[in-house]
């Protein structure tokens, strides 16, 4: 079976190792353009097409796949490409482009997504980080046939997995990109065999919610709701865009907090800081809960444990913690 594949961060190019590793045929490689990053704006590849050049397939980058949208010329320039390689299959996994009709009709066997939650739960772009959020205790990887929808397609495979206490987006990003790995492999050899499309099932129209983007100015803390809240914002924004808060009149991202067992009063004003010690820092949240924060940054600094982040610190019990910009 001869495939293309399309995608682009790191979730991508696991699904694109897992498929070689199995001996796929992957004659060619979607995925963005390159994009200015690090401290310099240096252009830099994605990681879907620097695992595709090391391994000597093609790779196109098209800005857009409309033949009627912003980019007509590119979406052509794609056409041709998809075309050229008599892709069987064409497998996705976190792209970031929609997908036009023509791109879902001109595979025999269509196109299969790899998506990072179990359908109909966290449709769209950001199924990790809004898992971890909403305080899930499991999510999981489906294999889904595409369809003009927005993740809406029929499920050919799932897997469950537990979302850990400690769990932020970048260690279960992790398990789930190496999951969805070896499902899209379990998927294609299934599809080998005629087998696939028998247990392809619609989604549910109950239990949909839809997991908006990251945006940046999710960032700043909201002392004003929960420990509990505000402990799963700072894992689902961990490692983007980050949890900040301010002190100071400084920006600070924080990297880690538990709950503390201790409350406080409930009138006390969210975000005062109510000891500081070697365990963290204990602020005041709403409902009476108190969170402590264990590992802290500061503009242009290193992460650091709360320990040492205090050392250079002018933390004490009474200050208040409040706005940062995102």
């Amino acid at each position: 079976m001869r495939l293309a594949f399309a995608g682009t961060p790191g979730f991508a190019r696991v699904a694109l190792q897992h498929l070689l590793d199995a001996g796929s045929d992957v004659a060619l490689v979607l995925t963005q353009p390159d994009r200015p990053a690090g401290r310099g704006l240096k252009l830099q590849a994605s990681a879907a097409k620097q695992y595709a050049l090391e391994h000597g397939i093609a790779v196109a980058q098209p800005r857009g796949l409309r033949l009627d949208g912003k980019y007509p010329d590119d979406a052509a320039a794609a056409r041709d490409a998809l075309r050229a390689a008599r892709a069987d299959v064409l497998v996705v996994a976190a792209y970031g482009l929609i997908l036009p009709q023509w791109v879902l009709d001109l595979p025999a066997l269509g196109c299969l997504n790899i998506h990072a939650s179990l359908l109909p739960r966290w449709r769209g772009a950001a199924p990790i980080q809004r898992a971890i959020e909403a305080g899930d205790t499991e999510t999981g990887v489906t294999i889904m046939q595409m369809d003009a929808g927005l993740d809406t397609g029929a499920m050919l495979l799932s897997e469950r997995l537990a979302i850990a206490p400690a769990d932020t987006a970048s260690t279960l990003h992790d398990r789930l990109a190496a999951l969805g790995g070896r499902l899209i492999v379990q998927a294609l050899e299934m599809a080998a065999r005629a087998r696939l499309q028998a247990q392809a099932q619609a989604q549910p129209a109950e239990g949909v919610s839809y997991a908006c983007r990251i945006e940046k100015s999710e960032s700043p803390i909201d002392w004003s709701l929960p420990a509990a809240v505000i402990g799963r914002r700072i894992r689902a924004f961990d490692p983007f865009p980050g949890a900040s808060t301010g002190c100071h009149g400084e920006t600070i991202k924080v990297w880690g907090a538990a709950i503390d067992a201790k409350s406080c009063a409930a009138d006390l004003r969210p975000g005062l800081i109510l000891a500081v010690d070697g365990a963290g820092v204990a602020v005041a949240c709403a409902q009476g809960t108190v969170l402590r924060l264990t590992a802290l940054q500061r503009a242009g600094g290193k992460r650091l444990d709360a320990a040492d982040f205090l050392r250079g610190a002018d933390w004490r019990p009474g200050m208040l913690l409040g706005a940062a910009t995102a």
